[in-house]
């Protein structure tokens, strides 16, 4: 059975949103059992007696804080995060889950867990919404700041891996995020790495910005310098018309009355810009799937954050990817 090391004191607000995240995900599947670690005279109270028998506990009393510096993970063998990623380094479980110090759990399940032999570097993954109600992979949008041609091919092929085997996309497409469609446009990085990009069949070329929701390409590669921007801007936009939309309803009778018929398509809009509703961002590129959810994951993030980890866990991602560079690499 499937074995998910969920760090119980990760995130903003405590063990309760992710021990009852935690819960709802076992309500949900049958098929895998949790390791939660962390503080354990904290962790029992939200821990209902009918799922002792597919939960462990493992003690951790130490935490990691967000204002802490990554590199202290390594020196704090007692914190849960730290003993989360021991459980898979000794393949005591399959995946990790944290909705902690992201830093600090990248770096750790760098060096902890490790590399596939053929990634130079992992790569973090999160999703954006498309207008086919679909979603789009991005990848790097954090790891990763000064990118070699090379990491940007292997980035395309890890998402590409991912896409088809823990979503189950049957011929996902790859696009590489440029300034413009034409195979000549982009920096210095971008044009060489489209070379390399070429050789993974699902390549589509060049793509803008504009293609990030228009569910024209299903995985879109970029340095994390480039695609953190187009993660933060992605969100500091969707707040921004949420608040346009709340200022112009309560500013209107008219606006009101419309927003009342609305109500239904506004909280569609909202279910498809919601983190919670994919729970986390996956580390493509380690020899074990490793989920970073946001810190301020509610029980819903962290239930389909553990969903997400089965799913890495299922679809044998490590193999894939692996098969997938290995291949491509020698032509």
């Amino acid at each position: 059975m499937i074995d998910i090391a969920l760090d119980a004191m990760g995130g903003d607000f405590g063990p309760e949103p992710i021990v009852t995240g935690a819960i709802q995900a076992l309500q949900e599947r049958d098929d895998f059992q949790l390791s939660l670690v962390g503080k354990k005279d904290e962790i029992l109270p939200y821990l209902p007696a009918e799922f002792e028998n597919r939960v462990s506990i493992i003690e951790a009393p130490d935490v990691i804080a967000m204002e802490d510096s990554a590199t202290d993970v390594f020196k704090r063998k007692e914190s849960s995060i730290y003993k989360a990623i021991e459980l898979v380094k000794k393949s005591e479980a399959d995946a990790v889950v944290s909705a902690g110090h992201s830093g600090a759990t990248m770096s750790l399940a760098t060096l902890r867990i490790g590399r596939l032999k053929n990634v130079t570097r992992p790569a973090i993954a999160t999703f954006m919404p498309a207008k086919d109600g679909k979603r789009s992979l991005v990848l790097d949008v954090g790891a990763n700041v000064d990118c070699k041609p090379e990491n940007l091919f292997e980035f395309g092929v890890m998402g590409e891996a991912y896409m088809r085997h823990a979503l189950k996309i049957k011929s996902p497409k790859v696009g590489l995020l440029s300034n413009g469609e034409e195979d000549s446009k982009g920096n210095e990085l971008t044009k060489e790495s489209f070379k390399l990009l070429k050789k993974l069949p699902s390549f589509k070329g060049n793509v803008e910005g504009n293609n990030i929701f228009d569910g024209s390409v299903d995985v879109l590669v970029c340095d994390g310098f480039m695609g953190n921007l187009v993660l933060k801007t992605s969100e500091g936009v969707a707040e921004t018309i949420n608040y346009f939309l709340k200022q112009k309803i309560k500013s209107s009778p008219i606006a009101m009355t419309g927003a009342i018929l609305l109500k239904g398509v506004f909280k569609l809009l909202k279910k498809e810009i919601d983190y919670a509703e994919y729970g986390g961002a996956p580390l493509l590129g380690l020899k074990s799937g490793v989920i970073i959810g946001h810190g301020k994951s509610n029980s819903k993030a962290i239930k389909n954050a553990i969903f997400q980890a089965i799913s890495y866990v299922e679809g044998g991602i490590e193999v894939e990817i692996e098969k997938q560079l290995e291949t491509l690499k020698e032509k």
